[in-house]
């Protein structure tokens, strides 16, 4: 009888599919320690988990991690639950994750997820319902207990940040029994008191210390309150259900404040480089409006009554000034002709040739005589000379030419 031969692919398949038909392995929670813990730059996490009696290799893949609500190291002890499956390529079997707990933590941590998710469904985490934080506060109101580093840390990054910022604080009880009440108290007398914003939280711990911050109670006081809320329970990887309702989380208590509190000096920075741009810019619109009235002021000059008579009168003594020159010019020019013509009178002028020997001659009755035709022998005439005058008798006559008797 011929015996069938399978390669190693088709035994580990078939072991692989034996597996996946097992509705045990395929539903199963296993305790142990952790070991060997490793955190893949992928995101997925290799471990393996261990007791007295064996080791049993595990693997809880990036889109699974989800179901880890805190950072697992070495030496935890925890509760896995997932299926078994094998790897066929190296034969091996493990222990696919999907949610790990604590040990002894389990039905906490099934209780968060039961009221997460319930609360979730109702809407109390939807985006639509988050206040925004106010960036400028006067009072600031916190909800935490009354000694521990959480309320000191708030405390001084709040008076560094801003030293007029007013702190109110509720001490609450944030641990143990009435922890849930008391915190939702705080907030609802916060709330009524009037602060801007309340921080609620807390220093780390395990489930157990940080579960009053997962009850009902206080989600619902979150919820309702009317001033915007910031959570700060626990370190940053420490989730809660007040992370969820909350307004704003913030992943530690020093956090919170720097959240919550504006930086003062920054302001002050901010104002001194606003006034700076103000003067400068009130300057530059100074000289702009300054030369804009100058400017003006000038074009009002040139039209105002005083500058045109001003003007005008300038115009009339430069018209005077031009007409004196004119004047001056005509006279000069009439005194030369004048010179001129009194030049040649004065030549043609008898009294002018009497000067050089010459004289003229008329009758007693100073009627001047131009011929000899109109004198006869014996008639008395005067000879009038530059220096005087002469009395005279013609006692002969000659006409050019000849001799007269008469």
């Amino acid at each position: 009888m011929a015996q069938n031969i399978y390669s190693v692919e088709q035994i580990n398949k078939y072991i692989a599919n034996m597996f996946r038909q097992d509705y045990f392995l395929n539903r199963v929670a296993v305790k142990g320690e952790v070991s060997n813990c490793k955190y893949h730059p992928s995101g997925h996490i290799y471990f393996t988990l261990k007791d007295s009696s064996g080791t049993l290799s595990c693997v809880m893949f990036a889109g699974s991690r989800g179901g880890l609500a805190f950072p697992m190291k070495n030496g935890d002890h925890v509760v896995v639950n997932g299926s078994v499956d094998i790897y066929v390529r190296d034969g091996r079997y493990q222990l696919y994750a999907r949610q790990i707990t604590l040990q002894g933590q389990g039905d906490l941590y099934q209780e968060y997820l039961r009221l997460k998710e319930e609360l979730e469904e109702m809407g109390m985490f939807a985006q639509e319902y988050k206040q925004p934080i106010p960036k400028y506060i006067s009072r600031l109101g916190i909800v935490t207990a009354a000694t521990g580093a959480a309320v000191r840390d708030i405390m001084n990054i709040t008076r560094r940040r801003n030293p007029y910022v007013q702190m109110v604080l509720y001490p609450a009880l944030v641990q143990g029994e009435g922890a849930a009440a008391s915190i939702a108290e705080g907030i609802g007398a916060l709330d009524a008191y009037g602060v801007d914003t309340i921080i609620v939280g807390r220093g780390g711990g395990s489930i157990e210390d940080l579960w009053a911050f997962n009850e009902e109670t206080v989600a619902r006081a979150i919820f309702r309150c009317s001033t915007p809320v910031i959570s700060a329970v626990g370190h940053e990887t420490d989730n809660t259900i007040a992370d969820f309702v909350a307004d704003l989380r913030a992943p530690t208590p020093s956090a919170a404040a720097e959240l919550a509190v504006y930086d003062y000096s920054l302001l002050e920075e901010q104002i001194l480089l606003y006034r700076n741009r103000l003067e400068r810019h009130m300057g530059e619109q100074t000289e702009k409006y300054r030369r804009k009235m100058e400017n003006t002021a000038l074009r009002l000059e040139r039209v105002s009554p005083h500058f045109q008579i001003r003007e005008k009168r300038q115009r009339l003594a430069d018209g005077e000034t031009r007409l004196a020159q004119a004047v001056r010019l005509v006279l000069e020019r009439y005194r030369n002709k004048t010179a001129m013509l009194a030049g040649t009178l004065h030549g043609l002028s008898p009294a002018a040739k009497l000067g050089g020997g010459y004289g003229y001659i008329t009758d007693l009755s100073n009627t001047g005589v131009r011929s000899v035709e109109a004198l006869r022998k014996g008639d008395q005439i005067r000879v009038h000379l530059q220096d005087g005058q002469l009395r005279a008798q013609v006692t002969e006559i000659t006409k050019s030419g000849r001799k007269s008797d008469e």
